[in-house]
């Protein structure tokens, strides 16, 4: 039986950048949950403000990128905007970019 690494689905996510922002989603506190069980992985994440213009795109790429992952066989990626996202959920790295 496979089992899908955690490790290597925070992997992939960093490979996803906002284009306004150039940081990807993972440093810039978006992702709140991935929770895995068995073949599915299920992603809850959120973007900078509910309007933003991007989240198809930020969305599509994240599932794109999980789905390529060995043995996993669906992906879920669910937006929601509790908690609020706010600056204070930068990572260092992204705070460095930031400045």
């Amino acid at each position: 039986m496979n089992t899908i690494d955690r490790d290597e689905i925070f992997t992939v996510l960093r490979q996803i950048y906002d284009p306004e922002l150039e940081i990807n989603i993972v440093d810039l506190g978006l992702v709140y949950e991935v929770r895995i069980e068995g073949a599915h992985v299920e992603v809850f994440m959120t973007m900078t403000s509910p309007g933003c213009p991007m989240h198809e795109v930020i969305t599509s790429a994240a599932d794109y990128a999980i789905q390529a992952i060995k043995g996993v066989e669906s992906v879920n990626i669910q937006l929601v905007w509790e908690p609020p996202w706010h600056t204070g959920m930068l990572s260092q790295d992204a705070r460095a970019q930031l400045s």
